[in-house]
């Protein structure tokens, strides 16, 4: 065997309260890495709807990679929430027109671009990550931590706003797993190493 089917929405049998995320969306603004799953307590296509001010005018997308771990109540800002902070006033005067449409002519509102989620990466349950934000291959968001800036790879963070806790491991595996890309590999070999890849001997992966 090589491993559950990457394709298949719901890969534990008659549990259809966590699926492989790729086969569940529909939004073509979000992009999800094969095995990443999505858990909810109610409905997984809840997902979505916690993908909150993701407008197609906007134009920034949510890209999530591979062998991500999203729990129940993750919500991702985006820019189409920004509103402007160095000016007189915040209120979105164009949207509403009837007189107010030229109120943003020669500005913009601000737009930190795409949100980008690692590849093994685990999100716990509640956790809010805002507008922009990169987070690290293997990195860990604790539950209902409020992400409002980038998470370096293989770093625990956590609170409100997330800060971080603890390096999983030491600088150099760190570089030495950056390097490995295990993720990266055929399904037929991570399937064969999936006991070393669920050990802490890094070394036996080298």
């Amino acid at each position: 065997m090589s491993g559950p089917d990457k394709d298949q929405a719901f890969p534990l049998a008659a549990y259809e309260r966590l699926c492989f995320l790729k086969n569940v969306i529909k939004n073509p603004q979000i992009h999800v890495g094969d095995y990443t799953y999505y858990h909810d307590f109610e409905d997984v296509h809840h997902f979505e709807k916690n993908v909150k001010y993701l407008f197609d005018f906007v134009g920034d997308r949510l890209i999530i990679g591979k062998f991500c771990m999203i729990a129940s109540d993750v919500t991702f800002i985006m820019n189409g929430a920004n509103h402007l902070s160095k000016s007189i006033s915040s209120f979105p005067f164009a949207i509403f027109g009837k007189g107010w449409e030229k109120a943003m002519e020669g500005k913009s509102y601000p737009n930190k671009g795409d949100t980008r989620i690692g590849n093994d990466v685990w999100i716990g349950f509640g956790a809010t990550i805002m507008p922009g934000v990169q987070i690290g291959d293997g990195a860990i968001l604790a539950s209902k931590s409020v992400v409002t800036k980038d998470v370096d790879p293989y770093t625990v963070v956590g609170g409100n706003p997330a800060r971080e806790i603890k390096k999983r491991f030491s600088p150099e595996r760190i570089e030495q797993l950056l390097a490995l890309k295990w993720w990266d590999w055929p399904i037929e070999r991570i399937t064969q190493h999936v006991q070393q890849l669920t050990g802490e001997q890094v070394d036996s992966l080298l």
